[in-house]
């Protein structure tokens, strides 16, 4: 039997130009809803959400906008996790991505996960 958790870990690989990017953070904003402690870590091309400016590029009807949605997420308490080598492969750094996104490795969402923290992927 699994034990209740009060975490959730949303790992995205999809960037600005699938819906998916949108869908997940929608997800995200509604654990948050739900009471949960949520964090998003991103890799591959989803590390262009968070690249100043990408988010804004990105709306999927009847979704929010996906920048309203990644604000709202941070505005609430989420955390967002942005890969080191995707980051860097890129050419972005620290200053290239918005205000609060921690650039860190996959060691603080093993860590979250280890804690009994929920998954899911997009």
């Amino acid at each position: 039997m699994q034990t209740p958790t009060d975490k959730l870990v949303v790992l995205v690989t999809k960037g600005i130009d699938s819906e998916l990017s949108s869908v997940a953070f929608t997800i995200a904003n509604g654990g948050i809803t739900a009471g949960l402690k949520v964090s998003v870590f991103l890799t591959s091309a989803a590390i262009d959400l968070v690249r100043k400016g990408g988010q804004r590029m990105t709306h999927v009807a009847p979704l929010d906008p996906l920048a309203q949605s990644i604000e709202d997420f941070q505005g609430r308490g989420g955390t967002i996790w942005a890969c080191p080598p995707c980051v860097k492969s890129r050419g972005y750094d620290q200053h290239d991505l918005l205000e609060g996104v921690v650039i860190v490795g996959a060691s603080a969402m093993h860590a979250e996960i280890r804690d009994g923290a929920a998954t899911l992927s997009f």
